[in-house]
């Protein structure tokens, strides 16, 4: 089970970096990086619930997974609840037709909103299951 803890936040880890590729790129893939963001925080607290044996729908909804993991560890409250609007950024700006981009700011709150999650979330681990 650690092993697969460990999975999860090593992919969460691997999205922030994305999504900080992304926003480092010329020009920046600001799109891209709210995608990554989103997925990381999503995988973040996938790998809690599933140290945590919470099962989980198959699912890009921070909401639907928030009340798994806060009944899990109620004190990650503050990081779920600002990364929870970063669900929108599984679908929004990713097809044709959709608003444009999301802009600088935004991105940077998200990146620091799924920085912060999966950091927290981390401290809350064996550090056998830590990526």
């Amino acid at each position: 089970m650690l092993a697969e803890v460990r999975e999860w936040l090593h992919k969460a880890a691997e999205d922030v970096r994305t999504a900080e590729v992304s926003c480092a790129a010329q020009p920046p893939l600001q799109d891209a990086a709210a995608f990554h963001c989103q997925q990381a925080a999503e995988k973040a607290l996938k790998g809690f619930l599933t140290l945590h044996a919470r099962v989980f729908e198959k699912t890009h909804s921070i909401e639907k997974v928030r009340a798994l993991a806060l009944a899990a560890d109620p004190t990650l409250r503050a990081a779920i609840d600002r990364a929870t609007p970063l669900t929108e950024y599984a679908w929004k700006f990713r097809y044709p037709g959709t608003p444009g981009e999301p802009s600088a700011a935004e991105v940077g709150e998200a990146l620091a909103a799924a920085r912060e999650l999966l950091l927290e979330i981390v401290r809350r681990v064996p550090e056998a299951a830590r990526p």
